[in-house]
């Protein structure tokens, strides 16, 4: 019970109910887990792409570009180095283009 403190109508009082509410919130827990990695990781995506369309150059042959170069820098970095470092991630970008 202490699961559903807090819940709304009979699901914080009523056993069979809060078992229910508690079973539910678990399986959406273990799913928006994975979901909001999916949404992070669309969102670097989409930050990279609005840096890299500034910059006359495409994600799609940036990101090649960046495996051929073998660079360990992910997505997640990149799009924090876009953000805040414009001036480094322009020189990358100028290194890779080479």
């Amino acid at each position: 019970m202490k699961k559903v403190k807090g819940y709304g109508s009979g699901r914080k009082n009523l056993l069979k109910r809060a078992k229910q509410a508690a079973v539910k919130a678990g399986q959406h827990a273990f799913r928006d887990r994975r979901k909001k990695k999916r949404e992070m990781r669309g969102l670097w995506n989409a930050r990279l792409s609005a840096a890299l369309k500034e910059l006359n150059w495409s994600y799609s042959k940036f990101i090649h570009a960046l495996k051929s170069a073998n660079s360990g820098l992910d997505r997640k970095v990149l799009s924090q180095l876009a953000e805040r470092e414009p001036e480094a991630f322009r020189k990358l970008v100028e290194i890779l283009k080479k």
